[in-house]
């Protein structure tokens, strides 16, 4: 598996199976919460998100017979960073295949942190209709909120420092299922000692 650059391994969050079972976790409490499975809508935030809803979207199916519609959402246009994040940011694209006028939808992603990921989302599923009501379910929560946000389902509650990452990674997108918790990896940064000159040899 690789990391970021410039990050070391800290800690092993999740394998493939530990993130089978919360995900398994996190479809039954969906369902519990919404039991009405045919006016919920699973909307996963791009880029891990869309993966993760759809994983959410076939255990809920296989226990209540009912797959809900998945829709992906590409905030990109959103962002309040956007001016700051590229020249020409890479736009994915957004696609909700059913109306979602009255449904419960579900805000899928996988790590939530300061909160301006999911007040972007807010944003632009309003623009697509008028929900009964928006349900956030994230795989990680790892504190330090910026914005009044809060998920309704967690897979992990995680006390992070601000300046570790919480790494995601899904067979869909990166070949493999885990989950981690990244620190800098100071000696890969520090720079390389030179080393002693050699004293010149005196002439007798």
């Amino acid at each position: 598996m690789s990391s970021l650059q410039g990050c070391r391994v800290r800690q092993e969050l999740m394998d493939a199976e530990r993130l089978r079972r919360t995900l398994l976790r996190m479809a039954h409490e969906i369902v519990e919460k919404q039991p009405d499975v045919r006016a919920t809508v699973l909307v996963g935030v791009r880029t891990r998100g869309v993966p993760l809803a759809q994983r959410l979207a076939k255990m809920i199916g296989e226990a209540e017979g009912v797959t809900p519609p998945v829709g992906a959402l590409d905030i990109t246009l959103y962002r309040d960073d956007l001016t700051t994040i590229a020249a020409h940011p890479v736009i994915q694209g957004t696609d909700i295949p059913v109306s979602i006028d009255g449904r419960t939808v579900v805000l899928v992603d996988d790590v939530l942190y300061t909160g301006r990921t999911v007040r972007a989302a807010l944003d632009e599923l309003i623009d697509f209709g008028r929900p009964d009501r928006i349900r956030l379910a994230v795989l990680v929560d790892r504190g330090h909120r910026e914005l009044p946000i809060r998920a309704d389902h967690v897979g992990k509650t995680l006390t992070t420092r601000r300046d570790e990452v919480v790494q995601v990674r899904l067979r869909e997108s990166d070949g493999d299922d885990r989950v981690v918790l990244l620190e800098k990896d100071v000696t890969a940064s520090a720079p390389a000692k030179a080393a002693p000159r050699r004293k010149a040899a005196k002439r007798k």
